[in-house]
């Protein structure tokens, strides 16, 4: 029976059996164990399904991955232990030393530098481009040897919308899959795969978590992407893995194909395996997920609205107004609303809006964002601090941007304790 994400958000990736635990238990193990010598081989020649150890995969984290793929609608997922790793594992899985990413220049600055400087060092060249470019630009810098096309379903921290539809595409085009990190909208808002997205990752540190509890990430497969029809792009699934007694993963597990070397290779040798009990804790936040988003959504429009027609504020990016620049993007994409995080710059410098945060009272200056908690940040200060002025324009940041993560309070509380912060500035 096909069900609606509110209960999905509860009942997907597990079901307890006659006289089993009602609660998703923790497995707070780091091995398994089996009876025959044989038994254990199997597993380790991926003939056989299983856990032995903790590093590869566990039980607790197996089933919340099983969730948040039931509610993007992939037919599979893995946890890990940080959402940069999930962006780390989700390209590095299918590009090697050689290969060439092109990436949308908005995305987070964490993001950003991995695909652009740490990759680098590791052989991988990144092609950033602006999303508000022609097709015919961005498709110029596609090479023989692009592996993927990464984006952001809302740019954090601009909050612009990523046109889905229109690069998975182009990406196709180019015989490669379309990445979106689709942490800002949840699936709650918008689910890309069936915008024809092949990849989803998450930070689940952030919205799924909710709470600023735990650190995590995810990467779901939509199972659509048909990587023997591009064999000669992707050897590593494609071609004999030695490590595995030349077993080739698409041949060997079809559309698992992605997943299954993730594991059997990445976390492996990378280790980025979160752990159970943090799994646990974003288990218990799912079940509430779609609540908070329709809330955090509700405080946001109201607050993004009182920003608009304040004189002291010089812009607001909220693409669930009206006339915002990617209203139309939004209300194809994500018609029920976007999220709790809103961009906008003061009327005046740099200097005033530090004041102007420096100035509020129980909303939170934390680097962190979508939480229960109100917080506010000043990227050029801080998460994007490493960047120039002019790369930060680059990167659709303005100098003066700063970012606001609508929490779960009344939304009067929250709008009088921006004013009163405004009017001391």
């Amino acid at each position: 029976m096909k069900q609606n994400v509110e209960t999905l958000c509860i009942h997907g990736g597990y079901r307890a059996g006659k006289g089993e635990a009602q609660q998703l238990p923790i497995y707070q193990t780091t091995t398994f164990r089996y009876n025959t010598s044989d038994e254990m081989a199997r597993l380790f020649d991926l003939k056989d399904s299983g856990y032995f150890y903790t590093r590869l995969a566990n039980p607790t984290n197996d089933a919340v991955a099983k969730k948040i793929a039931a509610l993007e609608g992939g037919i599979g997922g893995v946890l890990t232990c940080s959402g940069q790793a999930a962006n780390l594992f989700a390209v590095f899985n299918i590009c090697e030393c050689g290969g060439h990413v092109i990436a949308s220049n908005a995305i987070y600055g964490g993001t950003f530098n991995l695909l652009g400087t740490t990759l680098k060092k590791m052989g991988i060249e990144c092609t950033f481009v602006d999303p508000n470019w022609s097709d015919e630009k961005i498709e110029a810098c596609f090479k023989e040897n692009t592996k993927c096309f990464f984006g952001e379903t809302i740019s954090n921290p601009g909050g612009q919308v990523f046109d889905i539809e229109r690069f998975a595409k182009m990406a196709h085009k180019h015989g490669v899959p379309l990445i979106m990190d689709n942490t800002f909208p949840t699936p709650i808002n918008c689910r890309p795969f069936e915008w024809g997205c092949d990849i989803v990752t998450h930070a689940t540190t952030k919205y799924m978590d909710g709470h600023g509890a735990q650190v995590g990430g995810a990467v779901i497969d939509s199972g659509n992407f048909d990587w023997e029809a591009h064999a000669d792009k992707f050897p590593g699934l494609t071609t004999p893995d030695e490590s595995y007694h030349g077993l080739v993963y698409t041949k060997a597990f079809g559309k698992m194909a992605y997943l299954t070397k993730m594991v059997s290779q990445l976390m492996r040798d990378m280790g980025s395996i979160p752990a159970p009990e943090n799994s646990y804790l974003l288990n218990l936040s799912l079940e509430s997920l779609a609540c908070r988003m329709q809330k955090h959504c509700e405080n946001a429009r109201a607050v993004a609205k009182w920003l608009s027609n304040n004189p002291k504020v010089g812009w607001v990016n909220y693409s669930d107004l009206p006339g915002d620049k990617y209203h139309a993007l939004q209300q194809k994409y994500l018609p029920n609303g976007t999220c709790g995080v809103i961009a906008f710059g003061l009327n005046g410098s740099r200097e005033e809006a530090i004041r102007f945060m420096d100035n509020l009272k129980f909303i939170s200056i934390v680097t962190h964002v979508a939480d229960a908690k109100t917080c506010v940040l000043h990227p050029a200060s801080h998460t994007h601090r490493q960047l120039s002025d002019e790369q930060l324009r680059a990167a659709g940041i303005a100098p003066d941007l700063v970012r606001l993560s609508v929490g779960l309070e009344n939304v009067d509380d929250i709008i009088a304790d921006l004013q009163q912060a405004m009017d001391k500035m």
